[in-house]
């Protein structure tokens, strides 16, 4: 599988996910990057970045290299095989020791701390010049159950020929649903997905009952959107 999803002639905005420990340089990085047009989503750690890899599309990825448990070197190895997605690797270690190493297990840049973030969009655009035509996404656009349709690249929910209005915290939710159609999600993978982080495993719970009274026609009785016990929500497509 392959994450790249657009380049700089799309009309969408690329879309970097940031990956590194540090709250307060995540949030830096996010206002910063989202204010010279980036999308931006975020991970505080390997195995949050895994799954938002394996769900998302992302055009380019900012990796921290020392990070608690599985560090950004163990991560760019694992997600290699199936992930052409340039990356740009952001740590402390700046010897030559360490870019050489960082760069021969598959980092496409490396840019030490403390850095300019001016210096990072220009090496994060120059990558995105490098790639190639778009990839097809992971999972199809259209996802189909009963009588909806959602249409997950434009984030459109019908029912019939008719469009259902669906505030942002629940088109974000029922794309994330819909990327798993079929496999039970807890909540805190279901928020680890999140692009933006508005929502929390207690709200969740909130917006999957509006969604349900948008959806079911028994909400007490869901038949697309299901609790699964002890494993969360899943949706029942076609």
């Amino acid at each position: 599988m392959d994450s790249s999803s657009a380049s700089l002639g799309d009309t969408t905005p690329p879309h970097v996910l940031v990956v590194d420990d540090d709250t307060r340089l995540r949030q830096l990085l996010q206002e910063y990057l989202t204010s010279q047009g980036f999308m931006v989503s975020v991970a505080e750690n390997a195995h949050i970045a895994y799954l938002k890899l394996q769900t998302l599309q992302f055009d380019v990825m900012v990796l921290d290299w020392m990070m608690p448990g599985d560090d950004g070197l163990s991560l760019l190895q694992s997600i290699r095989p199936t992930h052409s997605l340039p990356v740009l690797m952001l740590t402390a270690l700046d010897d030559t020791e360490n870019r050489i190493t960082g760069l021969a297990k598959g980092a496409d840049d490396y840019l030490g701390k403390p850095f300019d973030p001016r210096e990072l969009v220009l090496r994060l655009r120059k990558l995105l010049q490098r790639q190639p035509a778009l990839a097809l996404p992971t999972t199809p656009t259209l996802i189909r159950f009963g009588r909806f349709t959602f249409d997950r690249e434009r984030r459109l929910l019908t029912d019939g020929d008719n469009p259902v209005k669906l505030t942002t915290a629940e088109a974000d939710l029922l794309s994330v649903l819909t990327s798993r159609s079929g496999q039970p999600m807890q909540r805190e993978e279901i928020v680890a997905l999140l692009v933006d982080q508005h929502l929390t495993p207690r709200t969740i719970d909130v917006q999957i009952n509006r969604l349900r009274r948008k959806l079911e026609t028994d909400p007490a009785a869901p038949r697309y959107l299901q609790t699964v016990r002890n494993r969360g929500y899943v949706l029942i497509g076609d």
